[in-house]
């Protein structure tokens, strides 16, 4: 086991990655096999302990210099998270429409979320996965992702918290954010030098069809994004000086499908003037995620993660187009507050996005071949 690496490192990191990875054929088999009756928990997770050692092992191969346990073992980025929170429960199905890269569109259902009870932190959601991870590694860093706040914030209306003893939707987020808070605290005490903070409501908003319902309903891009900015902020509030937190601002991916588009600049004062956070993982692989403008906004001290190689399909870019963007990016923000990823993770959800493992790791590869040539 190796101790994590040094904060100020992670804070200009040029080689990142977003986190989630295909789930090998032994994890979805093992899976298959609990769902017949023929594997416990404990045998499933036996095999996927195997599996995270092994896709740690391969980052580092890699030449990445900060390792996940590729969300091996969750069915969702974000509700496995979410509802491993006492109080927070899973309400009636909400349907939201994906759209391919061949105009198609793709609904995705998921649960809404039902405030219960009070909201309190039992168990550290995810310790014991970001121990293995720590356990794993042998020269990377290990980073863990949960999804932010807003997650449970933005999903929850007034009769969402009915019953719950809460006297509104305010009092209930109180208690969410202390709960985020507690979880932020305890992953710090245990040595977490790395945490990303995932989240697609403020990438959303610049979306036009987003915008509009705004405004029908009396609000405003600029509002509703300083309250999801505020919300993040007050659970990242009294973090320790030695972890680093990042966050991927993501607008949608589910099996190389997406839900919203839109670029930055909408959003881009609150995001890079208030937001506390180091490093900011930006979707920039396609026209869809607009311009590098917005990172005119980014101050010092802060690093601007470029997702520029792409998760969703299977071609390798070209590392001269990639240094291109970079130049471009560049224009904006100092060179040396910036770095490159790909532009999200490659399985958001267990069904995982359109390319084989060969194909993710050869991107893997590609971003730190690029890093490495840019930044040395």
């Amino acid at each position: 086991m190796s101790t994590d690496a040094p904060a100020t490192d992670l804070r200009t990191l040029r080689a990142d990655h977003v986190g989630s990875l295909l789930r090998p054929a032994a994890v979805r088999e093992a899976r298959a096999a609990r769902a017949r009756g023929e594997l416990t928990d404990e045998q499933v997770r036996a095999v996927e302990d195997e599996a995270v050692r092994d896709v740690v092992r391969r980052q580092e191969e890699a030449g990445l210099r900060v390792a996940t346990d590729g969300e091996l073992r969750r069915d969702y980025w974000h509700l496995d998270f979410v509802f491993s929170l006492p109080g927070v429960e899973p309400g009636p199905e909400v349907r939201v429409p994906f759209h391919t890269p061949e105009g198609e569109v793709v609904w995705w259902g998921e649960p809404s979320r039902r405030i219960t009870g009070p909201v309190r932190l039992q168990d550290t959601v995810f310790g014991r996965d970001i121990a293995a991870v720590r356990q794993a590694v042998t020269t990377a860093a290990p980073k863990l992702s949960i999804p932010s706040v807003n997650h449970v914030h933005s999903a929850v209306t007034p009769a969402d918290v009915t019953g719950s003893g809460y006297a509104d939707v305010a009092a209930a987020l109180a208690d969410v954010q202390a709960a985020y808070r507690e979880q932020v605290r305890r992953l710090a005490q245990d040595g977490l030098t790395y945490l990303q903070v995932d989240d697609v409501s403020l990438a959303i908003l610049d979306d036009p069809a987003i915008r509009g319902r705004l405004e029908e309903a009396g609000s405003s891009v600029a509002e509703v994004a300083a309250q999801h900015v505020d919300s993040v902020n007050a659970t990242l509030a009294g973090r320790p000086e030695h972890l680093v937190v990042g966050t991927h601002l993501c607008r949608g991916n589910f099996r190389s499908s997406w839900a919203a588009t839109g670029g930055y600049e909408a959003v881009a004062e609150q995001l890079f003037g208030r937001l506390d956070v180091d490093r900011y993982f930006l979707e920039y692989d396609d026209s869809r995620s607009g311009g590098f403008e917005p990172l005119r906004f980014l101050p010092p001290g802060k690093t601007a993660v470029l997702g520029i190689v792409t998760s969703k399909s299977a071609a390798l870019e070209d590392k001269d187009d990639l240094k291109r963007r970079i130049d471009e990016a560049a224009r904006f923000a100092p060179l040396e507050q910036l770095a490159i990823s790909p532009q999200c993770g490659f399985a958001s959800t267990a069904e995982g996005n359109a390319l084989t493992e060969e194909e993710q790791w050869a991107k893997l590869r590609l971003v730190v071949e690029v890093a490495e040539e840019v930044w040395g």
